[in-house]
This record gives C-alpha cells, sequence and structure tokens, in this order.
C-alpha cells in the first residue's frame, strides 16, 4: 500500500509535529553528510526546534568557518553588485551627458548659423529644458556662494566687535589709572610748619 501525501502545513498534534521533527531532521542531517562525501562540498546547517534547542551540522571545520565563509562570499557579492550598479550609472550618466553636449552644440552651430540645418521642435524643447536645468543650477551655485561668503562677513564682524569690547575695556583700565595718578604723587596743598616749633625743645 503506498503512503498518503503528507499536506504542507503545521502539524497540530504537539507529539506527532515533534516526532517527525525528529525523523526530518535526522534525514536532513545524512542528507547533508551524503552530499559533502559524494560532491566534495563544504555544507552548513542550522536548525533551531520550536522550543529554541539549536541543532548545527558543518561537514567540514567549524560552523563558524562556515558562517565566516558566507559572510565573505556575500559581502564580496554584494561589493561586486554594487561596483556593477555603479557602473552602469556612470554609463548612463555618460550618455546623457554626450546627448546634452550634443544637442547644445547643434543649438549654438543653429543660432549662429554654422550650417547645422533646422532643428525640430523636440530638439528645440530639449535645449530649452536643459538650458533652464543649468541656469537654476548655475543660480543655486551662485547663491551657495553668496551665503558662504556673507557667513563668512559675519564672523569676521563678530571677531571685530570681541576685539573692539577688549580694547574699550582696556582704554577704561588705562583712564582710572591716570586719574588715580596725582593722589599717588603728592598732595595738592604744601604743609607749613611754625619755626618756634622747634625751639620749644
Amino acid at each position: 500500500m503506498a503512503r498518503g501525501k503528507i499536506q504542507l502545513k503545521k502539524i497540530e498534534n504537539p507529539v506527532h509535529r515533534q516526532v517527525t521533527f525528529c525523523k526530518r531532521r535526522s534525514g536532513l542531517l545524512k542528507k547533508a553528510r551524503e552530499l559533502s562525501v559524494l560532491c566534495d562540498a563544504d555544507v552548513g546547517i542550522i536548525i533551531f526546534s520550536s522550543h529554541g534547542k539549536l541543532y548545527e551540522l558543518a561537514t567540514k571545520g567549524t560552523m563558524e568557518e562556515v558562517i565566516d565563509r558566507y559572510a565573505e562570499t556575500s559581502r564580496g557579492a554584494q561589493i561586486a553588485e554594487g561596483v556593477q550598479k555603479q557602473s552602469l550609472e556612470s554609463e548612463e550618466d555618460i550618455a546623457k551627458m554626450k546627448q546634452e553636449i550634443h544637442l547644445l552644440q547643434k543649438g549654438l552651430r543653429y543660432m549662429f548659423g554654422g550650417g547645422a540645418g533646422i532643428m525640430g521642435l523636440d530638439e528645440l524643447d530639449a535645449l530649452e529644458k536643459h538650458l533652464e536645468l543649468w541656469i537654476r543650477n548655475i543660480r543655486s551655485t551662485k547663491m551657495q556662494i553668496m551665503f558662504q561668503e556673507i557667513q563668512m562677513l559675519k564672523n569676521k564682524e563678530g571677531i571685530l566687535k570681541a576685539a573692539n569690547v577688549i580694547l574699550q575695556e582696556k582704554i577704561e583700565e588705562q583712564n582710572v589709572i591716570f586719574d588715580m595718578s596725582p593722589i599717588m604723587t603728592g598732595f595738592p596743598y604744601q604743609l607749613t610748619i611754625p619755626s618756634d616749633t622747634f625751639n620749644t625743645f
């Protein structure tokens, strides 16, 4: 009698579920070992049961070595994918720039009568859009430079104000010293002692 096909859904009975887990886990680990021996493959398997128990298998070396190798391989694949994506983006940017340069050169020849022929409406619309975009970029760069210069001037203004405050404090200190100098050097009136004072002795 042929075995019935098991539906791929969660087994509700916990006893049957545990039995099936043990049987299938053993079969999976056995197949992994056979694959490693027959095909000289490096196989690593990590299994967590529903109760959180860990089962692992590394057919060559340790599981840490398998994980490190996987991390290096996946990192290399990500770097290669990033380089390829960046290369494609660079090629697209170069193609767009070439198209813009060609359109601009054609527009210049058309404006100055260089024998470029008649430009179509689509080409003129594209040229107008590019010119508007370039003007916006130029204005944006100009405003950025102006803001930077204004910020530099504000910084210089702050430095000069601080220096001015320090100089004013020094001037006030000097004025106080000059105001105190007559008091320290002498009295405004001369003290006289009668001559007969000395004759009494």
